[in-house]
This record gives structure tokens, C-alpha cells and sequence, in this order.
């Protein structure tokens, strides 16, 4: 790399000599203008306004209007003889949190590298900047202007970022905001909700140019005669966005579900009071459903245990028949025993294991 400016930081009475390289570049395929017949290559003119003659590019000079309206015609001289420019110096004025400075208010960035021979100035201002969590706040010019700038640490180098005058950011004055739009508590947590299922730490080399890579390739394709990819006809809708919204709260649940986070399935509780009485007897009702169904549970699970008292008591009566069926079987005394004994052995159904018990002796000595 080449330096595009060499001076000094100074702060207070520490002066720490750099010089100033760029530290961004454009990776963007850049488009020439032919003409569409045969790709003959188009090239502007410096023209003459008041007979269109071509000037030289040697011959072509800056000028600035005055407030009368007249044409200053301003040399490079000229323009290096004003004091900004003999100052080569990065001024620092004063030291702000490092959260204080908008993001918006950043432009272009440049590395400082030491000039001198010993770096301690330079290693001692990266600590002390890394330390406090401050940006210093500095004035510079470069380039036939004054900028506004901002000193930081940027992997252990000292990094200086223009910054946009406050004139130059523009009001958010946006006609899609005059009327807010309410938004749902609910809606709100599910959309927390699906940001924590996307929360990662950024690692900007996992990320590409999606669409220089596919112009290159579109480039390549075309140089070699073939078409690289086919277009994709898009169905035209008359909707006006508001079928996007209609469901937000049932979209963010399908997003968290689909990330493998956990949706709440709650009913969704409404701002009108209508809807939360509503909400409310809905919600009653299930308890009272819900009740039920547990009252009728144990209902079934004494009928369940009802059951092999039932069998018990028929292995009874069995066991009673043949017994009396091998000491008299045509005695009437001992059918109407048997009736008498069927009868107590249904009404007492609960002691069925015992009875079961008693009964195990009487078919051994049968």
C-alpha cells in the first residue's frame, strides 16, 4: 500500500508522527459504455459551452461562485495556500464514549501506521483508547478539505474514520411512520423470541458478494458463447402489502418453530376488553372441561377395578356348583343353598381374593 497522507496526532503535549493509508477498496466490477452495435468503446469530451471546441485536460481549471454570482477560478496553488492545508496535523479535541458516535455518521476509513522510529507514542495512545472505551475526536485535512474524524482501535491498529457532518446525515422524515402502528405484547416476545433463535456472533468471512460472483460468471458465460442463468418470471400482485401483516403473530411462530425454538401456543390476549372477557370465558371453560374429564377418570378406573371382582365371583359360584353337584346332585335343599350363596357372594364383591383364598382348600379335598 501506498500512504496518502503523512502528519502527526497530537493531543495535549504528545505528538505521535503517522501516515495514512486507505484501508477500504471497491471489488465491484465496474461497467464501461459502448456502443450496442459493435461494442465500440464510448469516450466523453470536454467541450466548450458557448462553441463545443474540445479543451485539453491541462487546460481545464476549478472555479467557485461568489455570492455576487461570479466565476472564481480557484489554481492548486491557490488552493495550497490556505492555512488547513499547510497543517499537517490530526488534531484531537476531545475523547467521547465509544456509544456516543452513530454508526450513520461514519464514512471512510483509514489504518495509521508509525513514521517514526520508536512506536512507543503510537502502542501507548492504542492502550490508553483500548482501555478507557473511548473514540477521540479529531480534526483533519485532507484533500483540499477539513474533515470531521474519529480515532479508534481496529485489530490492534489505530484507525481513523471520517465522519459526515451533522449537516450531511438527513432528517428521518419518513410518511410510512406518520400513523404508528399498534404492536401486540405477544408479538413483541415472539419476535424476541425468534432473534434469540438467530443469535450468533458475526463473522463477516462467512458472507459473499452474491451478485459480483453471479456477474462474473454471467461475464464468463457470455464471453464463451452460452447463457449462464435463465430468468424467472415473477407473478405481478395488486396487493398492497397489508396481506403481509395480516398474521404476524402466526408467522414469527412458524420462523421460532422453524429455528427450533420453543412458541408459545397461549391464547392471544387482545387489547379490546370485549375480546378479553371473551378470552376469559374461553379460558373458564376449559377449566370446567378440564375438570370433568378428571372427575370421570377415576370413575373408569373403578370400573376397571370392578371387573376381576366379577370373575372372582364367578370362579365362586363355580367352584360352589361343583361341589354340590358331586355331594347331591338331586337334592332341591342344596339348589336353594347354592342360590343363597350366589346371592352373598354378589352382594360382597370386594373381598374377592379372600374368598378366592377359602375356596383353595375345599378343591383340595375335592
Amino acid at each position: 500500500m501506498r500512504s496518502i497522507w503523512k502528519g502527526e496526532v497530537s493531543f495535549g503535549l504528545v505528538n505521535v508522527p503517522v501516515k495514512v493509508y486507505a484501508a477500504t477498496e471497491d471489488h465491484d466490477l465496474h461497467a464501461r459504455q459502448v456502443d450496442k452495435k459493435d461494442g465500440v468503446r464510448i469516450r466523453y469530451k470536454k467541450v466548450r459551452d458557448d462553441n463545443g471546441e474540445e479543451v485539453e485536460f491541462a487546460d481545464i481549471a476549478k472555479a467557485y461562485e461568489s455570492e455576487e454570482g461570479e466565476m472564481v477560478i480557484l489554481t492548486k496553488d491557490d488552493l495550497a495556500s490556505l492555512p488547513v492545508e499547510q497543517n499537517h496535523e490530526i488534531e484531537v479535541t476531545e475523547f467521547v464514549p465509544a456509544d456516543q458516535v452513530d454508526p450513520v455518521a461514519f464514512d471512510n476509513a483509514y489504518f495509521l501506521e508509525p513514521a517514526s522510529r520508536s512506536n512507543r507514542a503510537y502502542v501507548l495512545m492504542r492502550e490508553a483508547l483500548q482501555q478507557t472505551d473511548r473514540l477521540a475526536i479529531c480534526t483533519f485535512t485532507l484533500r483540499n478539505r477539513t474533515r470531521l474524524c474519529a480515532l479508534r482501535v481496529y485489530k490492534d491498529v489505530l484507525m481513523l474514520q471520517t465522519l459526515l457532518w451533522p449537516d450531511e446525515i438527513r432528517p428521518a422524515i419518513l410518511e410510512g411512520l406518520d400513523k404508528e402502528a399498534k404492536v401486540r405484547p405477544q408479538e413483541v416476545k415472539m419476535a424476541a423470541s425468534l432473534i434469540e433463535t438467530m443469535a450468533a456472533d458475526f463473522e463477516p468471512e462467512k458472507y459473499e458478494d452474491d451478485y459480483q460472483n453471479q456477474l462474473k460468471e454471467l461475464i464468463e458465460a457470455k464471453a464463451a458463447g452460452g447463457e449462464a442463468f435463465t430468468v424467472e418470471e415473477k407473478e405481478s400482485s395488486d396487493d398492497d402489502g397489508d396481506d403481509e401483516v395480516a398474521d404476524l403473530l402466526a408467522a414469527l411462530r412458524a420462523s421460532v418453530k422453524d429455528r427450533g425454538g420453543k412458541a408459545d401456543d397461549a391464547d392471544d390476549e387482545d387489547d379490546d376488553e370485549d375480546d378479553e372477557d371473551s378470552g376469559s370465558a374461553k379460558k373458564t371453560a376449559s377449566k370446567k372441561s378440564g375438570s370433568s374429564s378428571a372427575k370421570k377418570t377415576p370413575a373408569k378406573k373403578a370400573a376397571a377395578k370392578k371387573a376381576p371382582a366379577k370373575k372372582a365371583a364367578a370362579k365362586k359360584s363355580t367352584a360352589k356348583k361343583s361341589t354340590s353337584s358331586k355331594s347331591d346332585s338331586g337334592s332341591s335343599g342344596s339348589g336353594t343353598a347354592k342360590k343363597s350363596t350366589a346371592s352373598k357372594s354378589t352382594a360382597k364383591k370386594a373381598p374377592a381374593k379372600k374368598a378366592t383364598a377359602r375356596k383353595t382348600p375345599a378343591k383340595k379335598s375335592a
